[in-house]
């Protein structure tokens, strides 16, 4: 294992040996639908929360976040994986989810990665369940360099779950055709695929696991912007968009142009030259300065299955930036509307959001 992977903790653990540390989580390559091999690999639900290194030694539970930052307090629940693994040192990859029901809620999540150390009333409002999907150490054995087939076999001879707080993730070997068809029936984020024979390989994204997103494609309207900070304040920052419906224009969620500045003033042009004085939008929006427009830019947006587009509250709106997320916006203007100095094509894009799982 490279040692630019992983990190040793200077504590010692039981017996005086050395806690384990952080290893780098191995990544997989998105790839657009099931290949043509895919019977060969194991198919697991993808999940869709905060991926996590978490080790367990001597009594200690410490986790870390896939970038290598230490997130132990931010998540006291882990703490029950001491008593669970008992004498055993482990090292385990997994995610850690919000769920709502039997999926994972990640607006519900961000509440609880927005704070180091959550009080009692967050830990009750937002319980945190962290699902298993490999170890990676068990005992003095560093496993990276076996196979995943036998990870995950030692996984399960493990016995780690706790009702409501530990789940190891189910594992499907041969079948990814119907898992795929079962997560996509049911909500969930993906799939991932892993070569029974694949090693762990910290730090790298390789073709050895694979992942399938489910995506669907909702159609939008335009109904406003809010402006641009700095040198920008006079250009559209991210773009109110809304689902129309028999009551008017539904409140979606807003999608940062990400446009270079050519295009960004072609798209403040377009959007100012619909620019009306009142809402088009039914329902409350979130509380910033908006400029509303008449609601004839329309886009096609791709966003995941897990994540269903969900109108503004009277506090303002669940995850405003990410809720379209994913590529794919193109937009255009309703030609049967267009104002005569409109202009064509704003070719919006939505925001990224930064990298959280794998």
């Amino acid at each position: 294992m490279s040692s630019a992977c992983t990190r040793g903790d200077s504590d010692a653990g039981a017996g005086g040996r050395e806690s384990p540390g952080f290893i780098a989580s191995m990544l997989a390559t998105a790839v657009a639908g099931l290949t043509t091999d895919a019977a060969e690999f194991v198919a697991e639900v993808k999940w869709d929360g905060l991926r996590a290194c978490i080790a367990v030694a001597g009594g200690r539970v410490r986790a870390w976040s896939r970038n290598g930052r230490d997130i132990t307090a931010a998540y006291p629940e882990l703490s029950v994986l001491a008593a669970v693994a008992g004498r055993r040192t482990l090292v385990l990859d997994g995610e850690i989810v919000a769920l709502s029901g039997p999926r994972p809620d990640f607006t519900a999540l961000q509440r609880r990665m927005r704070t180091g150390r959550p009080g009692a009333g967050l830990l009750a409002a937002v319980p945190v369940t962290l699902i298993v999907f490999d170890v990676l150490r068990s005992g003095r054995g560093q496993l990276a360099g076996r196979p995943y087939v036998l990870r995950r076999a030692l996984l399960e001879d493990l016995r780690l779950q706790v009702p409501g707080t530990v789940q190891v993730s189910p594992a499907s070997p041969g079948d990814a055709a119907a898992v795929l068809r079962v997560t996509r029936a049911q909500g969930y984020e993906g799939i991932v695929l892993k070569r029974p024979a694949s090693l762990y390989h910290p730090g790298r994204r390789t073709r050895e696991w694979l992942k399938i997103r489910n995506i669907h494609a909702i159609d939008v309207r335009a109904g406003g912007w809010l402006p641009g900070t700095g040198a920008r304040a006079h250009l559209a920052g991210s773009v109110l968009m809304g689902i129309p419906r028999l009551g008017g224009l539904e409140f979606a969620g807003t999608v940062g142009s990400g446009l270079p500045m050519t295009e960004l003033r072609e798209l403040t042009a377009l959007l100012e030259s619909v620019e009306q004085p009142v809402s088009p939008f039914t329902g409350p929006l979130p509380p910033a300065i908006t400029r509303h427009a008449r609601p004839v830019i329309t886009a096609q947006v791709s966003l995941p299955r897990a994540h269903p587009v969900r109108t503004a509250t009277p506090t303002g709106m669940a995850r405003p930036q990410t809720r379209l997320e994913a590529a794919g916006l193109n937009s255009r203007v309703d030609e049967n509307q267009r104002p005569q100095k409109g202009r064509p094509n704003g070719g919006l894009r939505p925001c990224t959001s930064g990298g959280r799982q794998t």
